[in-house]
């Protein structure tokens, strides 16, 4: 029971299951480890955040002298030390003091208690780094060894958090590599007098030999591509069947909703595809019932078909269940695989002990194998294990697992199914792809997916890897999600506030201005990590370009012309495009009572406000008209309730400072407006947030104007619809709306402050 107990405990600090059970195997450091967290816990009087438990670990694998360990623990448990470096620092200190008492002064001033280092200051001293090393970095692009940046970094801010110096090199690298990219593509548009996008786009990136991806039947070449004596033979038949076509596939789980990410795995599966005249199939890898549901399906195959994909056809991995049982079964009689009967547990983890079963006789495993699919084993009885050895030291990896579970598919007909190292690599020699193209956290099965395709005689495609693409100041698994929305942070999976595809689309953002990003971020190996306004910046591109203006007020005014020029309102013709007019126009009307930004009118004006005041007459977009204040009128409190102005032609006196935008007989219509949905870049970081993500949250990340006005040109505007509201920013029409009720959500502010003078 005492075992449970600190097992429990030590998860709670922040140690994975298997890092808790080799703590326990020391007596010593399990005792030192209690003693630390129960010191701790008595001086917080709360439960211990994860960044405090994992610095209490390194205290108390670390510490020799353990009469300072109630000093050390008060420290921690205060934040006063907060930080890997303030630990090493303190832990250096005691052993170079061993004698009492300690100077606290001293000790403090060598541990750098009390310092503060600002994400503004690491942002300087790497952008200071990179400067000194620019040309080298960009010659050397990926060889260039990062850790110099890092290390001058740390240099220059002595406790500073390693990790959050890390991320903000990854950060800045990958931003000087787009700008040279950039740069250079720009001067290569110069030279030959071409007009082109200064970024290459995905298809001329994944052409032909850009990539240096082996061509269709030429696999050995691969380095690394394991060739047996069947290999040239298989080849052979894989090109009569393809006629030497490339074949690519996107194989999500269909047990949540795609995200930023997947949009680059989109990209460049069915990109890679079609820039070489190729085929890319959209396959479900469904091997999980438990976790899958029938919305994730049709959500992934219209996020598929938004960016502008079509699969060459739509599998499951479920099709080929027999197939794959079979091929199981032959695994076994060619003593390849065999039935174990460890437990879950047992089987986390690498450098594990060989299992007890796995000798057992071939025949005995046949017998066992049959036994599980016909469901007289209970879930985690037994399992189906492959006999190798991966890259990451995992030792026989599952192939087959009991599962009750009926299949959105298939019913009940199996109780048993296949796992993705099975699974995935069988599939593809199935449908004949010629480039499995995988992010690189699964480069470690790249030799399970050689091993299983040799062992079984079937045709080897090759496994490709390229890095992943994360945003900061969002979380995207699906846990976290369910949480945010469990806890009422955001509404659901398409809340715009999410970077999942379904929320982009609903806040706005065209998939043509994602699919451009991808191609900004460029088919690398390396992860990648992007600022959100990277992403917003390539929204605004498409969306200038595409979406008409209109005229909203967000805080009115009531602006009432005393002289207007006509009996009745004027009929203005306002260009859908300003910088275009062959695009067209639409038309508004314009009536003495107007309303204008409460903030485009001071009646006291600071220095350089130019816009309506005492005095300072002010221009009305589009109508040729200046108005002038004439009298202010004010409510019972003081406030003010509306203006009187006169108007004249704009060409019949001098120019005003600025034209503001008005409304007149608007819509009225509901409009939200949306920040970042957390406050630190990194919120799952709890070195960067000691509180977990859920405390992170930007509570004026959503602000809802319920009385907004709008011209009366989007009156027929439908979900999904676009503009640009003038001086204001992109907005959508949101799915939210009805009749007599538009919603609109704003995608992105304007490139200009929208608020400045």
């Amino acid at each position: 029971m005492a075992a449970l107990d600190s097992l429990s405990l030590f998860t709670s600090l922040g140690l994975s299951e298997q890092k808790a059970r080799e703590t326990l195997k020391n007596s010593a450091l399990s005792a030192q480890l209690r003693e630390a967290a129960t010191q701790a816990q008595q001086t917080l009087g709360s439960t211990i955040d994860k960044a405090t438990g994992i610095l209490l670990y390194g205290l108390a694998s670390r510490l020799r002298d353990t009469r300072r360990l109630s000093f050390l623990v008060s420290y921690i448990a205060s934040k006063k030390i907060h930080t890997e470096p303030q630990l090493s620092a303190a832990l250096e200190y005691v052993r170079s003091h061993p004698l009492d008492p300690i100077d606290t002064v001293d000790f403090e001033r060598e541990c750098g208690v009390g310092v503060i280092v600002t994400p503004e200051q690491i942002e300087e001293a790497v952008e200071a780094a990179i400067n000194r090393h620019r040309p080298q970095l960009l010659v050397e692009r990926y060889h260039f060894n990062m850790g110099l940046l890092m290390g001058e970094a740390r240099a220059v801010l002595k406790w500073a958090d390693g990790k959050m110096i890390k991320n903000e090199v990854d950060m800045q690298v990958a931003k000087a590599r787009l700008e040279e990219t950039d740069r250079r593509t720009a001067k290569d548009v110069v030279e030959n007098g071409e007009t082109a996008d200064q970024t290459l786009s995905l298809m001329e990136q994944l052409r032909g030999e850009a990539l240096k991806f082996h061509k269709p039947g030429e696999n050995y070449k691969t380095p690394g591509y394991v060739v047996t004596p069947h290999t040239m033979n298989l080849l052979k038949q894989h090109l009569e069947i393809t006629g030497g076509q490339v074949r690519t596939r996107f194989p999500p789980e269909p047990n949540g909703i795609l995200h930023i990410g997947h949009a680059k795995a989109i990209n460049f599966n069915f990109g890679y595809a079609k820039a070489n005249n190729g085929i890319c199939f959209l396959r479900f890898d469904d091997t999980n019932p438990e976790k899958e549901e029938a919305k994730f399906f049709t959500a992934i195959c219209d996020m598929v078909a938004w960016l502008g994909y079509t699969p060459y056809k739509v599998t499951y991995a479920s099709d080929y269940f027999d197939q794959l049982y079979a091929w199981a079964v032959e695994l076994i009689r060619r003593g390849l695989a065999y039935v174990c009967h460890q437990r879950g547990e047992e089987l986390k983890g690498h450098n594990t002990l060989p299992s007890p079963w796995r000798d057992r006789p071939m025949e005995e495993s046949l017998l066992l194998f049959e036994a599980m699919r016909k469901g007289k084993f209970s879930e985690g009885e037994a399992t189906l294990r492959m006999k190798l050895v991966m890259e990451d030291g995992k030792m026989d990896p599952v192939a087959y697992r009991v599962k009750y579970t009926p299949h959105h598919r298939t019913g009940d007909k199996w109780c048993i199914y296949p796992t993705y190292d099975y699974t995935h690599c069988l599939c593809d020699s199935i449908e004949h792809i010629t480039h499995s193209l995988c992010t690189k956290e699964f480069q470690a099965r790249r030799s399970s997916y050689f091993w299983l395709c040799n062992a079984l005689d079937v045709y080897c495609p090759v496994q490709w890897e390229y890095g992943r693409l994360n945003l900061h100041y969002a979380v995207v698994s699906k846990r976290k999600i369910l949480q945010l929305v469990a806890t009422g942070a955001v509404r659901d999976w398409d809340d715009p506030r999410l970077f999942t595809l379904t929320a982009l689309r609903r806040r706005g953002f065209p998939p043509e201005a994602i699919n451009n990003f991808c191609a900004r971020v460029g088919v690398t190996v390396a992860q990648t990590t992007m600022e959100p306004h990277l992403l917003e910046a390539c929204v605004r591109d498409v969306l200038n370009d595409t979406a008409p203006r209109a005229m909203a007020v967000l805080e009115s005014l009531r602006v009432i012309i005393t002289n207007f020029p006509a009996a009745k309102s004027l009929d203005i013709q306002v260009p859908n495009f300003p910088a275009d007019e062959t695009k067209g126009f639409h038309q508004v009307p314009f009536a003495p009572i107007v309303f204008i930004e409460r903030t485009d009118f001071k009646e006291e004006p600071e220095p350089g406000f130019k816009r309506l005041a005492w005095g300072q007459p002010v221009g009305l977009r589009h109508t040729g008209y200046v108005i002038e204040l004439q009298h202010v009128v004010k409510g019972p409190s003081g406030c003010v309730e509306s203006l009187e102005v006169t108007c004249r032609r704009a060409d019949a006196g001098e120019k005003p400072k600025a034209f503001i935008h008005w409304v007149s007989q608007p819509l009225m219509c509901e409009v939200r407006l949306y920040e970042r949905l957390f406050q630190h870049k990194n919120p799952e970081d709890p070195t960067e947030v000691p509180g977990g993500f859920l405390s992170d949250l930007n509570l004026a990340s959503l602000h809802v104007v319920d009385a907004a006005l709008v011209d009366c040109s989007v009156a027929l505007a439908k979900p999904f619809d676009k503009f640009q509201f003038e001086r204001l920013g992109y907005f959508s029409v949101d799915p939210d709306s009805h009749q007599g009720k538009l919603v609109f959500n704003r995608t992105v502010t304007l490139k200009e402050d929208p608020g400045k003078v």
